[in-house]
């Protein structure tokens, strides 16, 4: 790997990247076109979240952004707090310095304040409510009440019709948090209007990718074992919702007209889904193909894969799908990384799909029609044009989201938060407003 493109303020220490574009994404500019001051850059940062090799998108998203900011700035203050699934351990890089057992508040606490006396400048939270302990995931209040330091909060999921248990944390976060990070303009509209967070204080930055190259999907093929196939491909975690089902449904019309399609299905099942229920589901998923004759043409990898196997196996793909089963599903990893590869894309119109793929950067089709799928797939395999300008229009739009960029805008956002905390209080959203809301919709439930 190249050296970072940096430089270093000679007054300042901080480190600024040479190339200091800024990105605009979708319809709503992301930042200012004028440069962070320099001395408000934050030195010492800390990003608490999952992290591989715990097998889950935020460890994966968690990692490569520390990956990201650490090559971008030469960050060698990052730091990482790992939060731990019940009855986990893993062996994680060095870089991750504390850890936080999920349903432990008492290391919430302690997590807290040794951040504080190790003089941290910022902290970066990851937040999913599924990945810390408490209703709602509340447990993460316990940490964010004790830091001193900024904080700036990516939400990875924002609820339109949350519970009462979710809507107050979030309004807690949201409270606590200097700045808040989402990646899809529905996200920053429904934070606005669900929760009443004021949108200067919402920073839109995209899902981030590696920068892949375009390239032809033969060249893949052939170490995956679908030398001469047609590929239809969906990556990812396996759980009930990702709509799996409904692809293997639409296999036998697309065979009747292209007879050398496969279905890769490549992805182990969810740890927390398999914790409940084992293989049931991908068991269900096998036990479908082969009722509808196709069980040939779908093939599992079961298996979790590193982010240097993803580039190959995505990189195999003639058309990558997301038949994903709900409309809320605010942000997809795999979506991003598949448009990053220059993949055309069939897609259901889940909110972060919606957005990405408008203006013909992909085909939406609705939930659950496996005609509709197979129609759209159909389309586009008969079509080798309309394929390769879908695929060329994703990858061009989709190089202001490959990573180095993205960890120049959350520097930026750091930034935003790390001078603003020279006021004395959070602007737009203080924590006491949010407290008395939380206590009036408790005696209201």
């Amino acid at each position: 790997m190249s050296a970072p493109n940096i430089s270093l303020n000679s007054q300042t220490g901080t480190l600024i990247p040479r190339d200091a574009r800024v990105p605009i994404f979708g319809r709503i500019p992301v930042f200012s076109p004028q440069p962070a001051p320099s001395r408000s850059l934050p030195a010492r940062i800390a990003v608490i979240g999952n992290h591989l090799p715990r097998q889950c998108g935020i460890a994966t998203f968690t990692t490569d952004l520390s990956n990201a900011i650490t090559a971008e700035y030469g960050a060698a203050a990052l730091s990482v707090v790992a939060v731990n699934d019940p009855q986990s351990s893993y062996a994680y890089p060095t870089r991750v310095r504390f850890q936080i057992d999920e349903g432990d508040l008492s290391s919430y606490r302690a997590t807290a304040n040794s951040l504080n006396a190790g003089k941290f400048d910022l902290v970066c939270l990851q937040h999913e409510y599924g990945i810390f302990g408490g209703k709602a995931g509340s447990h993460v209040l316990e940490l964010l009440q004790r830091l001193t330091m900024p904080v700036v909060t990516t939400l990875h999921t924002v609820l339109s019709q949350p519970d009462l248990d979710q809507r107050i944390v979030m309004q807690q976060i949201a409270a606590r948090s200097d700045r808040l990070i989402v990646m899809s303009e529905y996200s920053s509209r429904v934070l606005q209007d669900v929760f009443g967070v004021p949108g200067e204080r919402i920073d839109l930055v995209p899902h981030g990718i590696p920068d892949l190259p375009f390239a032809q999907p033969e060249i893949y093929k052939d170490a995956l074992g679908v030398a001469g196939k047609l590929v239809l491909l969906t990556f990812g975690l396996l759980s009930p919702n990702k709509g799996f089902e409904t692809v293997i449904r639409a296999m036998p019309r697309v065979l009747a007209r292209h007879k050398d399609v496969v279905y890769v299905i490549a992805g182990a099942t969810h740890p927390h889904v398999r914790a409940r229920e084992g293989d049931r589901y991908r068991d269900q998923l096998q036990t479908l193909a082969r009722e509808l004759g196709v069980e040939r043409e779908v093939v599992f990898y079961n298996r979790f894969f590193s982010p240097q196997e993803m580039a190959s196996l995505v990189g195999s793909a003639d058309i990558y799908i997301t038949p994903y089963c709900h409309v809320a599903q605010a942000v997809s990893g795999t979506l991003a990384y598949a448009m990053g590869a220059g993949k055309a894309i069939i897609s259901t119109p889940y909110w972060h799909a919606a957005e990405l793929l408008e203006d013909g950067r992909g085909a939406l089709v609705p939930f659950e029609d496996p005609a509709a799928i197979a129609d759209a797939a159909i389309d586009l395999l008969d079509n080798d044009a309309k394929r390769a300008a879908m695929r060329k229009r994703a990858y061009l739009y989709a190089r202001e989201m490959v990573w180095n960029r993205v960890a120049q805008s959350y520097m930026r956002s750091f930034s935003r938060a790390h001078a603003n905390r020279m006021q004395p209080a959070r602007l737009g959203f203080p924590a006491k407003v949010a407290e008395k809301t939380a206590a009036n919709l408790l005696l209201s439930a």
